[in-house]
């Protein structure tokens, strides 16, 4: 029997803090069987158990070598790589399971499939982001998989085509302006990003002299993944299975929208003129540093150095002090909670806003120029 070598058992040691998302499987499965207040461990596990790490662990500032071959990443992209079967069988499994369990009450099954829609959105549609922007082909698919599987495809094309060129600007719509609460954010971005991905997809083939209808329009592909997804779900469980399976999707859907809307918060980029912006740098992007919260959500917070460098693999991102980037006070879980009260997010993140416009751009007297008809600018 092959065994692992010492060196092989160090890279594995190193990565299975990143594995830990893998938890919230087993807590979904207890949910399930024991129902009532069991429901509330899976938010709570997601949300709570690491913003509470991020307490003890404190901060990660230290930055892995640039140089690192890839085959020595493999213990940390294979959890990405099987995320899409284990995500599949949760969603199914459960939906059956719940469907027809006599100790499971309508609103326990709801609720159940509320935490099912936090762990699709905040470690699946992470897991995506990640998997789209590699080159390899399966890792492509899988990421199309996951973000069929709570009806949110066109996020792929917004992210690719739209987000990374016109970040922390007014042409972005995933970009929160200064001001704007999340509950004015969620139904722009809803509205937006749609047509925006398709806007774009439709001018590349147009560069191509093809029609919008050509079937290279990747709009087919969603179209037909998510089509097969409902039809799983109907299958499974009827009407309830469908009404269950948009609803976790909708759930999913609200946690990436959430993570959007702290990642560029207030943050523009310098306009140069003629509708032409500086090149994105480490500082038009939030950074954070909790240790805890960067394992479940894979260096996701590390945001600042995906943006500089968007093919890097996750266990190479870079951290970066405040002097490179802006950071915020604590993990995404939460701020993210933060910026479900509008009030209390605007308190915590407007003063430093205010700080990373004078830090950065001392020379920027009059912001007007970076209005957008839906935020008015602030004093």
């Amino acid at each position: 029997m092959a065994t692992l070598t010492s060196q092989q058992v160090s890279k594995l040691q190193n990565a299975a803090p990143f594995w830990l998302a893998l938890a919230l499987i087993p807590v979904v499965m207890l949910a399930a069987m024991q129902g009532g207040w069991y429901i509330a461990l899976i938010p709570l596990f997601g949300w709570g158990m690491f913003s509470v790490l991020d307490t003890f662990v404190g901060l990660n500032t230290k930055n892995a070598d640039l140089e690192t071959p890839e085959e020595e990443l493999f213990w940390y992209t294979l959890v990405t790589l099987i995320w899409f079967p284990v995500q599949f069988v949760t969603i199914f499994g459960t939906m059956a399971y719940a469907l027809n369990a006599d100790h499971l009450s309508t609103s326990e099954i709801i609720w159940l499939f509320f935490g099912i829609g936090v762990v699709t959105g905040s470690v699946g549609i992470n897991y995506s982001h990640e998997l789209m922007h590699q080159k390899n082909r399966l890792e492509r698919w899988l990421a199309d998989l996951l973000l069929a599987s709570v009806l949110y495809s066109h996020f792929r094309s917004e992210h690719l085509l739209n987000h990374h060129r016109y970040v922390a600007t007014p042409k972005d719509p995933v970009t929160a302006r200064y001001n704007e609460g999340f509950h004015r954010f969620f139904p722009r971005v809803l509205r937006q990003c749609a047509k925006s991905a398709w806007d774009a997809e439709v001018k590349m083939l147009t560069r191509k002299s093809l029609p919008a209808t050509d079937f290279s329009n990747p709009f087919w592909r969603y179209a037909a993944l998510q089509l097969a997804f409902l039809i799983i779900a109907a299958l499974v469980g009827g009407w309830a299975g469908l009404g269950l399976f948009v609803f976790q999707s909708f759930v999913a859907i609200w946690q990436l929208e959430l993570v959007n809307y702290i990642e560029h918060y207030g943050l523009t980029r310098k306009h140069l003129g003629d509708g032409k912006y500086e090149h994105v740098q480490p500082r038009h992007s939030w950074n954070a540093a909790q240790k805890a919260s960067n394992w479940f959500l894979i260096n996701l917070q590390r945001h600042s150095d995906h943006h500089y460098k968007p093919d890097r693999r996750f266990p190479l991102l870079q951290t970066y002090t405040e002097a490179d980037a802006p950071q915020l006070p604590h993990g995404y879980p939460v701020m993210t909670m933060a910026a479900m009260v509008p009030p209390l997010f605007r308190r915590i993140m407007n003063p430093r806003v205010r700080k990373w416009r004078a830090m950065y751009y001392p020379e920027i007297t009059d912001w007007s120029a970076y209005k957008t008809a839906t935020n008015p600018m602030p004093r």
